[in-house]
């Protein structure tokens, strides 16, 4: 069955980073959008990520180090990596097909594609800001990695390697214990070595997304929440998606964009790519001294940013339902990782505690187009990236909705691979 190239309403799925992008991008070509969301704008894992737009390190989640832990160390709640015991066949299918991809060879097969999307991903920032979004980036300048030991930070520098292999650059600085310490006096005791990055950005993830609402809206689009999709029909003339409470919005095209509830809208048309929750924490704390910039502790897998007027503090891969409660033992895990490494916080004064659930795939690389029906799209899976990718995706989705012509790095995206 066909359908025309340009669709003149679209609905979209989700009111996180990727969908209000999307929504946005697609405006740009004179699209009307509707978007839904079962809970809100910046809901999940668009509010409590670390805020990152640093392409030096937006790299293939399934990597060999991830095997390196060993299954007896993921299986506890302290470790950065942690699978809890299941009987989910679903879980346990996603986990074989991404321990095949934690291999040298794959990992720098899915970075070539990464070094792809890098090069634009910024770009499609700077768009937003000059459409309109009123929240901007902000230069991460320095963008401080910090280690216990030199030794520990050359297995950031080898990664490094790997990705200029792979055609991507990477502009770094190596910083001995005075360097590190004079360009950020909140690193603690247990730092020893560091690494400068230039060249990357950041942003407050619940203040640019609720921006990029506000202007998606100020555009004539309605963002409907307490929409829960149950279902969406597809027909010759177009889509109906309904939500279960029996409430329905009718289109020409709809994009979904769920996160990680994104398998059980998209499997009827043609999806088998499975989607996992790989689930991370956060808290926020207020230091004596608040860092301007982002710091970076690779081998406790520790990510801190300022927002403004406090430092959040995020961490962790945890594979398990994106229903399951916040386990305050990984909170505790990433606190006591962080503790030596910073000074002058009071860590019992947490605020902001949160858990949220990114949607992972097993090659690592999203999924981003179209489905067996011409009519249904997809954007998701971006695993810890939807935020520095998503301006990027919906560029690319509203590309190929409206101009009949898909970006050439789409290839690897594809939604029925």
């Amino acid at each position: 069955m066909g359908t025309r190239q340009s669709p003149d309403r679209v609905v979209v799925v989700g009111a996180g980073m990727v969908g209000l992008s999307t929504a946005w991008f697609l405006q740009e070509r004179g699209v009307d959008v509707t978007v839904v969301d079962r809970d809100g704008v910046a809901a999940d894992a668009s509010w409590g990520n670390a805020g990152w737009l640093a392409p030096a390190l937006t790299l293939p989640l399934p990597e060999p180090a991830v095997l390196q832990y060993g299954l007896r160390a993921m299986l506890s709640p302290s470790s950065p990596v942690y699978v809890p015991l299941t009987t989910d066949l679903k879980l346990i299918r996603f986990l074989v097909g991404f321990a095949r991809h934690c291999t040298p060879s794959k990992w720098q097969e899915a970075m070539s594609v990464y070094t792809e999307v890098n090069r634009t991903a910024l770009g499609a920032f700077d768009e937003l800001a000059d459409g309109g979004v009123k929240e901007h980036t902000r230069l991460a300048d320095p963008f401080l990695a910090a280690f216990a030991s030199e030794q520990d930070r050359e297995n950031l520098v080898e990664e490094f390697r790997h990705v200029e292999a792979a055609g991507g650059e990477v502009d770094f600085d190596l910083l001995d214990h005075d360097a590190i310490h004079s360009l950020e006096p909140t690193l603690g005791t247990g730092v020893k070595a560091g690494i400068r990055l230039r060249g990357q950005r950041f942003i407050d993830p619940p203040q640019f997304v609720n921006s990029l609402a506000d202007a998606v809206r100020e555009r004539g689009a309605d963002i409907i929440t307490g929409f829960d999709v149950a279902s969406i029909d597809d027909r010759a003339d177009g889509v109906s998606v309904r939500s279960a409470n029996g409430d329905s919005r009718a289109a020409d095209a709809v994009v979904i964009s769920s996160g990680a509830r994104l398998n059980k809208l998209a499997a009827p048309f043609g999806v088998r790519k499975l989607v996992q929750a790989g689930r991370g924490y956060s808290f926020s704390v207020t230091p004596d001294h608040l860092p301007k910039n982002p710091v970076y502790f690779p081998t406790q897998r520790v990510a801190c940013t300022p927002l403004h007027d406090r430092f959040r503090v995020a961490g962790m891969m945890e594979f398990r339902s994106p229903d399951a409660p916040l386990d305050p033992r990984r909170v505790q895990a990433i606190i006591d990782a962080a503790k030596p490494m910073l000074r002058g916080i009071d860590w019992t004064a947490r605020d902001e505690e949160w858990v949220g659930s990114r949607p992972c795939t097993t090659d690592g690389l999203p999924l981003i187009g179209a489905t067996k029906s011409p009519r249904v799209h997809v954007a998701g899976g971006h695993g810890m990236w939807g935020i520095a990718l998503g301006p990027l995706t919906g560029k690319m989705m509203a590309e190929s909705m409206t101009a009949g012509t898909m970006p050439t790095v789409m290839r690897h995206f594809d939604p029925l691979r």
